[in-house]
């Protein structure tokens, strides 16, 4: 069967599968293989400098169409069978209503399967979903059965620590404006033993008034930028480092606050989110999980001396 992958979680789970698409998005780069195929789609946003750069590109994008274009030259010669797209953020990947238009427009008779997580239990369900789409059952099967296990081993080990206060716990996949992550981040951090008192389980990331975030006053705080990998973060820390009130948290005066690679672990619905699941354990609760690699995170406040 011939894929073409227009998201990176999707190309994700299609490696994990045993399937190698065609052609793939701009943005998938992993696992390396992945950075060898053919693209068929590109940005209208360069995604270059800060948060808030990258906040007035995409304004500028939706305001005179959309953040992606399908490349219909490179979608003709890929020929698929099938064309993964997503229905979660149409800022972050090409949605499943622009992938069906173009496939019709260029008189492809491909299917499209549309993921559309916003949990962990959603995520393990696209695996299965991809699994059956391209013929691999079995081994979507194996695959969440072990990723599943790891999910229930974290969550067992937060459980038999008899964790007497949860910390509270703030995850940004933006920074200027302040977005607190939802989608899985709420479910993970509370399976992790924290307490996510901004976002429930399953909601949609949302941009917040710094205000709200100072009241909440989290005492772990992750920037995980969608889109950012770790470097840029760090990089452009002062996005949050120089709000007011900012050095008055919890969390910075405890030296809790890090960044995270939120480009290819907290903000991409594939088999990794159980990898974030374990580094978000290793920040929320020190005393019982590893410390998470230091090429995924890292410390952005030290605590204040007195």
């Amino acid at each position: 069967m011939r894929v073409v992958s227009l998201l990176p979680s999707a190309t994700e789970i299609c490696y994990a599968l045993g399937v190698e698409p065609v052609a793939v998005s701009h943005e998938c780069d992993h696992p390396p293989a992945a950075l060898e195929l053919p693209t068929v789609n590109r940005s209208r946003v360069a995604n270059a400098g800060s948060s808030a750069t990258v906040n007035e590109q995409v304004a500028d994008a939706t305001s005179s169409g959309a953040v992606y274009e399908i490349d219909r030259s490179a979608l003709r010669q890929a020929d698929p069978d099938l064309v993964i797209a997503q229905d979660v953020c149409d800022v972050c990947a090409i949605d499943g209503s622009l992938a069906r238009a173009t496939i019709d427009a260029v008189g492809s008779e491909a299917e499209v399967l549309t993921l559309h997580s916003h949990s962990l239990e959603g995520v393990l369900g696209d695996v299965v979903r991809v699994g059956e789409a391209t013929g691999r059952d079995e081994e979507a099967a194996a695959v969440v059965a072990e990723l599943r296990e790891r999910i229930d081993a974290v969550e067992r080990r937060a459980s038999a620590a008899a964790v007497e206060e949860r910390p509270r716990v703030a995850v940004l996949d933006w920074m200027e404006p302040p977005m607190v992550a939802g989608h899985w981040v709420p479910e993970m951090v509370e399976l992790a033993g924290g307490e996510y008192g901004l976002a429930d389980p399953g909601d949609r990331s949302t941009p917040r008034e710094w205000a709200q975030i100072r009241e909440y006053d989290p005492e772990v705080l992750v920037a995980a930028p969608c889109g950012f990998e770790l470097e840029r973060t760090v990089e452009h820390a002062e996005e949050l480092t120089s709000r007011a009130g900012w050095q008055e948290l919890s969390a910075v005066k405890a030296g809790r606050v890090y960044a995270m690679d939120g480009h290819h672990y907290v903000n991409r619905p594939g088999p990794r989110l159980v990898e974030t699941l374990e580094f978000l354990a290793g920040l929320v609760q020190p005393e019982v999980f590893d410390a998470p690699p230091g090429e995924a995170v890292s410390q952005l406040a030290q605590k204040r001396s007195a």
